[in-house]
């Protein structure tokens, strides 16, 4: 087949319901986004109750600061860990949502700018592979968010309300208060399980630096099991190389991760997706993940990055000082690969960074670049990210 064929064109192709029995296949798309700062406008804390499981989703959830004397805590002032945490209930603070993101604070952040940012952001996530599956994702994995309330304001948004979206969060120990959360098409995905994961790093004095939880769901993609991870791991600030082993860490976590599931199931099917601060080729890529990034030479017990070869490109998903980080992946494992042309089960058909026209800022010193809401404390109405989304295309025969 001509290789310039579009894609779209070759999936109604795909579907169709022609005389001549050609097979049927069914498509799912799955994306991230890091949304660059989604907070409400209500000035919040973290409340930790320790008398929960950690894996409960009510262990650690956001109160507004108006209402900390509702609450029976104690005064804290040791190391955010499980263990130290058992049987206390104490109240965490949140830098961001103090200092800048509430009417008062430096962005200004209003009611009306919150809609604003939701009313963007949802028609955005609604579009990621939709020009493929003629339709929403059904996986879109998300980071920098507040708490799961402005995630389901987000799915409630007309541009999504009509996909009925369930969420998956666990407010992570992050100083900034941010974190990663999972939204899926209820109809057709099932979880089965969710579950946070530490990502522990100490400075040379023994001070303990809290980064963003690895989130695991697993369950049922159309009957087919399928494990997604959504990471947001720490940032390059002091420089790549002095920060490199923070994401060395949260790389160890995720492969982790990766080989507990593999040891229960060597074929199961892992999807890892974030904002990884770091590029297909850098060491917590290549070196402790393993990424393997030419898809011929993918085996079962791999870790396929598609997307290095788009980095080698010059492709980007955020501009830094004129040039392009590729900071956004989606990495699989080798059972997603197909090599054969076989779609028996679901297969990454197609991957690819989303960068539609009115995402680029169309003008001044960041011409080219993800049109951010806002540049330093200027507000952009039409803006929406320092970054641009990324997805891949699932694809199935229908038996």
């Amino acid at each position: 087949m001509n290789k310039s064929l579009s894609f779209l064109t070759l999936l109604m192709l795909l579907l169709s319901l022609d005389a001549f029995g050609q097979q049927k296949f069914k498509a799912a798309a799955v994306g991230f986004y890091n949304l660059e700062n989604l907070f409400d406008t209500e000035a919040s804390v973290g409340y930790i109750d320790g008398t929960r499981s950690p894996n409960d989703p009510n262990y650690h959830i956001s109160i507004k600061a108006s209402d900390i004397s509702k609450y029976d805590t104690v005064a804290y002032r040791g190391s955010y860990t499980y263990e130290n945490l058992e049987g206390k209930k104490i109240i965490r603070p949140l830098i961001l949502q103090t200092e800048e993101f509430h009417p008062n604070g430096k962005k200004v952040w209003t009611k009306e700018r919150y809609n604003q940012k939701l009313k963007n952001l949802s028609e955005v996530i609604a579009e990621l592979g939709k020009t493929d599956t003629q339709t929403a994702p059904v996986i879109v994995g998300l980071c920098e968010i507040e708490n799961k309330e402005v995630v389901e304001d987000l799915i409630n948004q007309p541009a999504l309300k009509r996909f009925d979206y369930g969420v998956v969060h666990f407010n992570s120990m992050d100083a900034r208060g941010v974190d990663v959360a999972l939204i899926y098409q209820k109809s057709r995905f099932q979880v089965t399980k969710a579950k946070p994961y530490f990502v522990e790093i100490f400075h040379s004095d023994g001070y303990r630096q809290y980064t963003r939880d690895i989130l695991r769901v697993t369950g049922m993609l159309d009957g087919e099991e399928i494990t997604f991870l959504v990471n947001h791991w720490p940032s390059r600030s002091g420089g790549e190389q002095v920060s490199m082993p923070k994401r060395k860490k949260a790389a160890e976590v995720m492969k982790g991760i990766f080989d507990e599931i593999r040891a229960e199931d060597p074929n199961a099917k892992i999807i890892a997706m974030g904002d990884f601060n770091d590029d297909p080729t850098s060491p917590s890529i290549k070196q402790v993940m393993g990424t393997e990034g030419k898809k011929e030479r993918v085996k079962n017990a791999d870790i396929f990055n598609p997307m290095e070869a788009m980095f080698k490109k010059g492709m980007g998903t955020l501009g830094y000082r004129d040039s392009w980080n590729l900071f956004d992946q989606i990495l699989v494992t080798g059972t997603l690969v197909e090599n054969n042309k076989k779609f028996d089960s679901y297969k990454v058909f197609k991957t690819a960074i989303f960068s539609a026209p009115y995402l680029i800022t169309p003008e001044g010193q960041y011409k080219g670049y993800p049109f951010r809401m806002y540049g330093g404390d200027t507000f952009y109405a039409k803006g929406y990210s320092d970054h641009f989304p990324v997805y891949t295309i699932l694809l199935r025969e229908m038996k």
